[in-house]
């Protein structure tokens, strides 16, 4: 097995790769993911990604990626052919890139979020100090969604998602995940800065797919513009619609807003003839696994998420 820089290396080596690694998407979790492949290969044409190739005999047999924010490095993706043995090759290239991303001046702090295409990677990551959270890929069948009359609670106002509603969104995020699994998962909950950047990342770039405006929905206060709770979604394939954030304001969860949020954005799904719903949840959470279960949705993956130091 040869390890060679990402940098070093061209689309058309890895191409392969990346068909293969699509096929998974869309077979296992009804997902496209063309569009996140075709901004990799715009990456890779710069030389600017940073990561790691494995070569098997001249051919390239897996590959893994990372990006930096400001002293966080986000591991974006690690798959191995199942060609080649993909335990031993999915080691390699994670400890390689952890050595080179660790050897970076002020990096202190590693996040991944790795679907199991590849095979298991949790005891490498466990061996290099992550600490491990177990996450649930889960799909609802539309056309078994049922009747409901969704509508806002306790004299609430339920609005569709507007661009005004990025500042009040991104503290509502804040307020949401304080204390919480998933800040812990994901750093950029615990600032309103960092769930600004987050709220634009999925909202306004194609990695979570095209946003659906029509489905996505805000609680607030008659006369307000400050959210009580929000449900986004987007479409990640056809007819395929994804919950990238449903939070509601501590104080008034537990009152089924969460619930006529998921409800209120599936029955839009299924208005413009959308047939599926999936959305990811860290098991830890068990209440809204529980509330997902309810609604009808069941999970067909689960898969890591890491966060490096402990």
């Amino acid at each position: 097995m040869n390890i060679v820089d990402l940098r070093q290396t061209t689309v058309r080596q890895i191409e392969p790769l990346l068909e293969e690694e699509a096929r998974h998407w869309h077979d296992e979790l009804h997902w496209d993911y063309r569009g996140a492949l075709e901004l990799i290969k715009r990456f890779l044409d710069a030389h600017a990604l940073a990561g790691c190739v494995a070569f098997e005999n001249g051919s390239a047999a897996g590959y893994s990626f990372y990006v930096l924010e400001e002293q966080k490095g986000l591991i974006g993706g690690l798959y191995v052919s199942s060609k080649f043995p993909q335990t031993e090759i999915g080691r390699r290239l994670l400890e390689e890139m952890l050595l080179s991303m660790r050897g970076l001046p002020h990096l202190a702090r590693i996040e991944a979020q790795l679907m199991p295409f590849s095979g298991p990677v949790d005891t490498p990551l466990l061996d290099q100090g992550f600490r491990l959270y177990t996450r649930q890929f889960m799909l609802l069948d539309l056309q078994k969604l049922q009747e409901t009359k969704p509508g806002a609670s306790a004299g609430m106002r339920l609005t569709r998602w507007s661009d005004r509603y990025f500042e009040p969104c991104a503290k509502l995020i804040y307020l949401a995940y304080a204390n919480h699994v998933d800040g812990e998962i994901n750093d950029q909950y615990r600032s309103r800065a960092g769930a600004l950047k987050f709220l634009k990342n999925i909202i306004l770039l194609p990695g979570c797919g095209q946003f659906v405006q029509g489905a996505s929905f805000v609680l607030h206060q008659p006369g307000s513009d400050e959210l009580v709770a929000a449900v986004l979604t987007s479409e990640v394939s056809s007819g395929v619609g994804h919950t990238t954030q449903i939070c509601v304001q501590p104080g008034y969860q537990g009152h089924g807003l969460g619930r006529m949020l998921m409800q209120t954005s599936a029955e839009a799904l299924r208005s413009m003839k959308f047939r599926e719903l999936t959305l990811t949840v860290t098991s830890e959470n068990h209440a809204a696994v529980q509330l997902y279960e309810k609604l009808g949705f069941h999970t067909i993956k689960s898969f890591t998420a890491g966060v490096w130091p402990r």
